[in-house]
């Protein structure tokens, strides 16, 4: 029997009812700072190049209602089980295979850490400059960058905590940017609802409204692959069937907060593209704004990248690397390889060349959601043999560690979404998803059985739902391998 103690690292194992510490109001508030980014701004600033403000508001909230139904979906592996998504990843891609798409989500949380963590210390440098003189946007990056590892690395708890205190400042400083802007846009003569940029024709019109919809979900198809690893912390109740009211709390996050605090970004965006002809809001403010007045509206910028990173990049890529590595890489130094990993990539420096990257891994992951709803929901209908997620030789073992039904279905759905970039997220998700149903169920788990499937019951394989805590210890013997699962037939 070979060692399987990579697979029980302590920080993957299931979390109980009894650890999950994130209320319903506390996701809804982590949602606001996460929320806050780059990449909205640039929505909406390119948004209103083509379509009246009115139309990209509309579109933006149908592409975050949207993505934010997929999060609460997919999100329903760790509310009913209590599993992070490289764990869950087990199942539709084999013991050894979940690291091929998990490391890839990894790297692009990373790579993204990078992007905003430098976005948060050129606002940084903006403040330290107005009210001190100071002048390095390197030493505020690395001051900023290790603020928010060592928040990330104390736990979840603190994660929330900072969110907390980011939430109100974020929202009221938000407010106060739009009145900023907007003045600025009236000063010039220009009335932000009546603007309609460059006119365009019917077809353009149209075309520009679909993309600010993919491009609202494009973004978040990230997180709607592995919200499981922040979902598992969520509180819900136990013994409760209704699926709606066990994922209240992901629902109220990624359904409410997170299309009207990010569609409001989205307008802000715009508005800093007709007023100055820029979206990035820290050049906006520098142009508009002065003294402390500016330090406020950049500290907004600050304290935003900041709740984003630690809660939707850190964390999953903490994660995922502590998953690869096992016991020999924990948790807080998951948090720390990701830093690197987004430091090294350099994003002051390649930042154009890399968001075209992170946009193509965007689509490229939204097959793996398609994999995820495909697996977890129509095939094993929720019902899940987690003991054996855990097992080197379990029923996930499949051949060599690999189920080739989800790698097949990952290549041809990735490359799908790259090949439809402007509609990636449905055109992979939806290729992923049944390509996977068909592989799986008439090939691979035929060759390779899953007792859930075989033998669908709910006091067997429910979680939450049976009031169940999945138990897993580490030091527990693992039993021989059924020969259906070892080997191939």
């Amino acid at each position: 029997m070979k060692d399987n103690s990579y697979l029980k690292s302590p920080d993957l194992m299931p979390v109980g009812h009894d650890k999950r510490k994130i209320s319903t109001f506390g996701f809804a508030v982590m949602w606001v700072g996460m929320a806050v980014v780059l990449a909205a701004f640039a929505i909406g600033g390119e948004g209103v190049s083509s379509l009246p403000l009115g139309w990209v508001i509309f579109a933006s909230l149908i592409g975050c209602v949207a993505i934010g139904l997929f999060i609460t979906i997919v999100g329903d592996i760790g509310i009913e089980h209590g599993l992070s998504f490289p764990v869950y990843m087990r199942a539709p891609f084999g013991t050894i295979g979940t690291h091929l798409p998990s490391v890839t989500r990894g790297i692009a949380a990373s790579f993204w850490f990078g992007i905003n963590t430098y976005f948060g210390s050129t606002a940084m440098n903006g403040i330290l400059n107005i009210l001190t003189g100071f002048d390095n946007w390197a030493v505020c990056y690395a001051l900023f960058a290790g603020a928010q590892l060592v928040n990330t690395a104390i736990g979840i708890k603190a994660v929330e905590r900072f969110a907390d205190f980011a939430a109100p400042a974020i929202i009221l400083i938000s407010i106060w940017m739009y009145i900023v802007l907007t003045g600025e846009a009236s000063a010039q003569g220009t009335n932000v609802w009546n603007w309609d940029g460059i006119e365009a024709g019917a077809g353009s019109a149209v075309t520009a409204f679909v993309i600010v919809i993919f491009a609202n979900m494009g973004f978040w198809s990230t997180l709607a692959t592995d919200i499981p690893s922040l979902s598992r912390f969520i509180k819900a109740p136990k013994y409760e069937r209704n699926w709606f009211k066990r994922n209240r709390g992901t629902m109220v996050g990624s359904m409410i907060a997170l299309p009207l605090v990010q569609t409001f970004m989205v307008v802000i965006g715009a508005i800093c593209f007709i007023a100055l002809g820029n979206f990035d809001p820290v050049v906006a403010l520098q142009q508009t704004a002065g003294g402390l007045v500016l330090a406020v509206l950049l500290l907004m910028i600050v304290l935003a990248q900041w709740s984003t990173n630690t809660s939707a990049n850190v964390i999953p890529a903490a994660t995922i690397f502590s998953n690869v590595g096992g016991p020999k890489i924990p948790f807080f130094v998951g948090v720390f390889m990701a830093g690197i990993i987004g430091t090294a990539a350099q994003p002051w420096l390649i930042f154009s060349v890399l968001d075209t990257v992170l946009l193509v891994v965007g689509g490229v992951l939204s097959a793996v959601v398609g994999i995820l709803v495909s697996d977890y929901y129509v095939l094993r209908k929720r019902r899940v043999n987690v003991p054996d997620l855990y097992k080197h030789t379990g029923q996930y073992r499949y051949f060599k560690g690999i189920n080739a039904a989800g790698l097949i279905s990952w290549a041809v759905g990735g490359a799908v979404a790259i090949f439809f970039i402007n509609f990636s997220f449905i055109a992979g998700f939806v290729t992923g998803g049944v390509c996977y149903y068909f592989l799986a169920k008439y090939w691979w788990f035929k060759k390779y059985k899953q007792v859930e499937i075989e033998d669908p019951s709910d006091d067997k394989y429910l979680g939450i739902t049976v009031g169940r805590d999945w138990e897993v210890h580490a030091d527990e013997a693992e039993e021989e391998a059924r020969p259906e699962v070892a080997s191939m037939k």
